[in-house]
């Protein structure tokens, strides 16, 4: 581990002494209890559009061009019912979504969308660090601030520990409004103070028009791709962890986002405004945050922000319901894996009904505890039919899901007690066949390069393994 920067001692300091007072002073949160119940009733789900809410006809014109996109049964109805009942934002149809795989081909397209600025540009990340990726964005936004494009940053406090004051300072001395959320230090908290709260959200809007999310954040560990040759690790492999886009060791990152255009950015815009007003960021100017929507697709999108300060995980329920609702297939790519027993149980009752149920999960990971504490659920998994496979040669970040090839979520959402209780986080769901093949066909591509993890293979790790995976699941809610 590379030193600290000296400036940024005091704040990992004052992390150390708050841990054993956050762990000892706030007590364990429940998750909701989700039946679904959508196989017994459908109603009717109304979609909005740039205009508002749609008339029904024009919901159900929009609802059966879907349904022959090639799904020979009600099975979209049915999600569509499930996301029309669990979440309060709106389903809103004439979207875009276009899926962006690994870092290179998100840096392009967020970068490029930056430089068509003209009147605001909103950045909310975890992890903003001081590299050559992280240089490129904070020169990017210095450019339009100065052209007179309003720049609001949020990023985590623990996220980026390890990124100087000198790097936040150089933006803030350009005109950037920055916000620090949720500072380590009780001294410096605008709100009520809770270290155990982190903003794990990665979301980027410029212009109310196009926004970006998913599971990517700015780091130049995700400088390289990891379908390209010559990216797993070897001899040649550079060793500076974080350099050229590797782990220490020369492993790649492998990770997923997603490029929304369409009616569905204003939800965005008002989940990072919410964010902004909630932790007390400065006053900023009134831009143009909602312009006039325009149809520019045919996706049907909802966005989904879920927060410790809500009455349940809104992305843990949809989550639920849409397995519980599934009919074929479940097909779940995750970084961090340590499932609630209601979450375990759906994955295995599904698998019971005959659901083609396959997890895609880490066969290395930057968590060494949620890593073994997900690893610990392996047996009864396999035991009840789940497929699990463990991603090859890179260091697996992503976090997306597509169920029944028609519901597709891509987002910043890992499967454990930390993303469903205790983080701030962002989803798309998009529901419709043509962005369920793009998810699909990627989904295909990160099978193949995984090795399956079979019943009985499993039952010969040893015991030093076992030991380690009952260690973790001690600590799996606070990991």
């Amino acid at each position: 581990m590379a030193p600290l920067p000296h400036c940024r001692f005091q704040r990992f300091y004052a992390l150390i002494a708050a841990l054993w007072l956050a762990f000892a002073l706030v007590g364990c949160k429940s998750l909701p209890r989700v039946v679904p119940d959508m196989a017994r009733r459908t109603p009717a789900v109304q979609l909005e559009g740039t205009q508002g809410p749609l008339s029904a006809d024009r919901s159900r014109a929009i609802l059966e061009r879907l349904r022959a996109g090639g799904q020979g049964s009600d099975v979209l109805s049915r999600h569509l019912a499930v996301e029309e009942a669990i979440v309060g934002t709106p389903l809103t149809a004439g979207n875009k979504a276009v899926l962006l795989e690994d870092g290179p081909a998100t840096y392009r397209a967020m970068l490029a969308a930056i430089e068509t600025a003209k009147d605001h540009i909103h950045l909310e990340t975890y992890i903003l660090d001081d590299d050559d990726i992280g240089q490129q964005f904070a020169n990017a936004l210095i450019a339009k601030q100065q052209q007179g494009v309003q720049v609001l940053l949020i990023h985590d406090s623990v996220g980026t520990l390890r990124t100087p004051d000198e790097f936040f300072k150089r933006l803030k001395d350009a005109g950037v409004k920055e916000l620090e959320f949720n500072p380590i230090n009780p001294a410096q908290a605008r709100t009520t103070w809770e270290l155990n709260e982190r903003d794990h959200r990665k979301l980027l809007i410029v212009d109310g028009r196009i926004a970006f999310l998913g599971g990517i954040n700015i780091s130049g560990v995700y400088s390289s791709g990891s379908f390209a040759s010559g990216s797993s690790s070897g001899p040649s492999a550079d060793k500076s962890a974080g350099k050229n886009g590797k782990e220490a060791d020369g492993t790649p990152w492998r990770d997923t986002h997603i490029q929304l255009q369409g009616p569905v950015v204003a939800e965005f815009q008002k989940l990072f405004l919410d964010t902004w007003q909630t932790q007390k960021g400065e006053p900023y100017a009134e831009r143009n945050f909602y312009p006039q929507p325009e149809r520019v697709g045919r996706d049907v999108v909802r966005a989904i922000g879920s927060s410790p300060q809500d009455t349940y995980s809104q992305i843990y329920a949809t989550l639920l319901s849409a397995i519980g609702s599934a009919e074929s297939t479940i097909y779940l790519t995750n970084a961090y894996f340590a499932p609630d027993p209601q979450l375990l149980t759906a994955l295995q009752d599904a698998a019971g009904r005959g659901v083609d149920v396959k997890l895609i999960l880490p066969s290395k990971t930057d968590s060494w505890l949620i890593f073994h504490a997900g690893r610990n659920y392996y047996t009864q998994l396999l035991k009840a039919g789940v497929k699990i496979y463990e991603r090859q040669g890179v260091i697996l970040h992503t976090k997306t899901g597509s169920i029944d090839g028609v519901w597709s979520t891509v987002g910043s959402t890992n499967l454990d007690w930390r993303s469903f209780l205790h983080n701030y986080e962002i989803n798309a769901v998009v529901l419709g066949q043509e962005f369920g093949e793009q998810l699909h066909k990627l989904f295909e591509a990160d099978l193949a390069a995984s090795k399956q993890i079979t019943l009985e293979e499993w039952r010969r790790r040893g015991l030093g393994m076992r030991m380690k995976e009952a260690f973790a699941r001690a600590w799996e809610y606070w990991l």
